[in-house]
């Protein structure tokens, strides 16, 4: 079985949504949650503070720098994500079709690099 990452995507200095359709929103996504925890493809998820919190660490010349995030410099921002187990690709968008109505937002599908044999 192979692990994806599903990214929620959102586009930074859109206006939120009102408290209503949040909540909806978020009931959606709990119930998206437990469907993927009950078909035992769940492995982790969460949602992300505002771009504009991030931190980036990079290293130089044997030196680390830390300066205010975020590092890409672009309005498209990962919101949130899931890590899923799916046998396939077609499987694991078919989570992300469920996830993008959810979060009424873009979900991005990329599969893990498998773990090199040893």
């Amino acid at each position: 079985m192979s692990q994806y990452l599903l990214s929620v995507f959102y586009t930074e200095g859109q206006e939120e949504p009102d408290p209503e359709l949040m909540g909806q929103i978020y009931a959606d996504v709990d119930a998206v949650n437990a469907e993927i925890k009950a078909a035992g493809a769940w492995v982790f998820a969460g949602g992300l503070h505002p771009a504009d919190t991030a931190t980036v660490v990079s290293a130089q010349e044997g030196e680390t720098m830390i300066t205010d995030g975020p590092y890409a410099e672009t309005k498209e921002q990962i919101g949130g994500f899931w890590v899923i187990e799916a046998p396939d690709l077609d499987a694991s968008l078919d989570w992300a079709r469920k996830a993008t109505f959810a979060c009424q937002g873009p979900v991005e599908v990329r599969p893990f690099q498998d773990e090199p044999e040893v």
